[in-house]
């Protein structure tokens, strides 16, 4: 009888233990995110409006440079036939271009200048509170 007993003990043991906690755990991850993400079919995949909005985004530089890679290959055809034109082209919109890039980069330094300034005031004044103590 202790016999039986034993291993009706040692099959459920060996039950539990062929139980793999890494899977069980998986599985409970994998319910949670599921129930609580919020997820909305219906909006996002035909927005209209985030295109208009992207659109204005790329138009919205007065530059006379191609924008996108339809406009680029459209230049590339009209001037085809003529290198001298094409090189030309290419001259002036790459200067707009670096232009364009060399004011966004200014712009970022000088913010990027006055947040340091703002965090070295920050910390000194944190260092002579803590002084003053």
């Amino acid at each position: 009888m202790i016999n039986l007993i034993s291993r009706t003990i040692a099959n459920i043991s060996s039950l539990l233990k062929g139980l793999q906690v890494k899977s069980f755990l998986a599985v409970v991850v994998v319910g949670f995110l599921v129930l609580t993400t919020n997820v909305n079919y219906g909006q996002g995949q035909n927005n209209e409006g985030l295109k208009e909005r992207v659109r204005q985004q790329v138009e919205q530089n007065d530059a006379q440079r191609p924008k996108t890679v339809g406009q680029w290959f459209k230049d590339a055809r009209e001037t085809e036939d003529s290198p001298g034109e094409r090189l030309q082209k290419i001259g002036q919109q790459s200067g707009e271009a670096f232009k364009e890039f060399g004011g966004g980069y200014v712009k970022g330094a000088k913010e990027t200048a006055s947040d340091v300034g703002d965090s070295a005031a920050e910390a000194a004044r944190d260092v002579s509170n803590k002084v003053g103590r």
